[in-house]
């Protein structure tokens, strides 16, 4: 079984930014099972949390933006790539701007960081993006992304230039010992021609010959030489592992890219998602590779809930702070089926809303700042029982937060067996402390 991993201490980086060109502190912390990519922006009243997910990406111009809310986050791409690309699963990135430090223009500074923290095993298997069909997309500008079927990570990539100037390519097998190596230093790169009508955008403030390559014509002008002679490629690689990492979690597939760009990137992370979401959503099993999110023994450590009453067996998604999905096996041994009924067993519709209410009570306490309380199940509106569960069925649990404030907590639920939705409803409840 694969572990998720988180970092062992918190680390931190001061630099300048490449396109608003101030100087931002970054700030890597550990973060707990499931809790995938977080950026906080410190220097916002109430520090605000922005999502790594496809979801939020607005502008994909020279760097992949997210905004969540009022915060924005710019030039995401090479801290999630080193920490994808180093197989560290759950990080809270802590910036006091907008923009994280663009070092000398590669994912290296960020891979030295994350070794300086060091890399721990968490008690949780990883839950894996495994591609089980194709998933193509091509783009006006002539980008081809696609992702394959394939045991591992792999990233078959062609970088053409203007007018075929400088066209590379390059066939890797990802571990993170071949992405340290032969990725992270790779450094961004600019076409000369290009930079006049960046600087007019208000892009590139930060930039210079110490953070990025820049193409003229036949030549390379560089601060230093050209790392790999083949440097170009190598940099949309680490691009590709970053904004990909925005699919919300490990993937495995074999992905071919033809001139990909942050636009084609995200455009195949947020398809990625979303095959993902509809397999969980119609699965009559979780759609899993490994251990579940959370196992039975850490939703025993945030609910406290207990035999008979206990309604979770594991959770097998998180997409961000607002949506989830648990699961139930109905099993004929619940203590329950002796009286509803004798001879027709079927599981109480309230037991049902209970599950959804103990989903619901998990995702609020994934909330850093509602740690150690607990959440209080206060009314149920629009509830709806379709279908009755049986013995042998199996629940899945899906819960999206609508309002998640300091004290109370509504949300969106409904249990589905074998794709189908069996009951669902609207839950309030209050978060009070232990």
């Amino acid at each position: 079984m694969e572990h998720q991993r988180t970092l062992a201490k918190s680390v931190s980086l001061t630099g300048g930014a490449l396109h608003n060109g101030g100087n931002v502190t970054l700030t890597l912390h550990p973060a707990p099972v499931g809790h995938g990519y977080k950026f906080r922006r410190i220097d916002l009243p109430d520090e605000p949390i922005v999502d790594a997910l496809a979801d939020h990406v607005k502008t994909v111009e020279r760097a992949t933006t997210l905004v969540q809310g009022n915060a924005k986050i710019q030039t995401v791409e090479h801290i999630l790539s080193a920490l994808a690309g180093l197989g560290v699963d759950n990080a809270l990135i802590d910036m006091d701007a907008n923009e994280p430090p663009i070092g000398d223009g590669s994912a290296a500074p960020y891979v030295a960081l994350i070794r300086e923290a060091g890399i721990v095993d968490q008690d949780a298997g990883r839950t894996l993006l495994e591609i089980d069909e194709p998933i193509h997309i091509e783009t006006p500008g002539g980008s081809i992304m696609s992702i394959f079927p394939h045991n591992g990570l792999r990233i078959s990539c062609t970088q053409a230039g203007s007018d075929g100037r400088f066209t590379q390519y390059l066939s890797l097998e990802i571990t993170p010992e071949v992405y340290a190596r032969d990725i992270a230093p790779a450094r961004t790169f600019v076409h000369y021609e290009d930079v006049k009508d960046l600087m007019e955008k208000g892009l590139i403030k930060g930039g210079s010959l110490e953070n990025a390559l820049v193409i003229r014509g036949d030549s390379v002008l560089s601060k230093e030489p050209l790392r790999f002679t083949d440097e170009f490629v190598r940099h949309k690689i680490l691009d590709i592992i970053g904004d990909l990492a925005l699919a919300g979690r490990p993937l495995r597939g074999h992905i071919v890219a033809v001139k990909p760009g942050h636009g084609p990137n995200t455009e195949l992370a947020r398809a990625i998602a979303k095959r993902y979401r509809d397999l969980v959503a119609t699965a009559p099993r979780p759609f899993t590779s490994s251990a579940p999110v959370m196992d039975i023994n850490e939703i025993m450590s945030v609910l406290p809930h207990r035999y008979p009453f206990l309604m979770v067996d594991r959770m097998v998604e998180f997409d961000g702070e607002t949506k989830a999905v648990g699961v139930k096996s109905v099993s004929i041994n619940e203590p329950y089926f002796q009286g509803h009924f004798p001879g027709h067993p079927v599981m109480p519709g309230v037991l049902q809303v209970e599950a959804m209410a103990q989903v619901a009570s998990i995702v609020m306490m994934r909330k850093t700042e509602n740690s150690g309380k607990i959440g209080y199940f206060m009314s149920a509106d629009e509830v709806k029982f379709r279908k009755p569960v049986f013995p042998g069925d199996t629940l899945f649990i899906h819960v999206d937060m609508i309002s998640a404030k300091r004290r109370l907590g509504k949300a969106a639920c409904k249990c589905l067996v074998n794709g189908e939705v069996v009951s669902e409803g609207i839950l309030l409840f209050g978060i009070v402390d232990k």
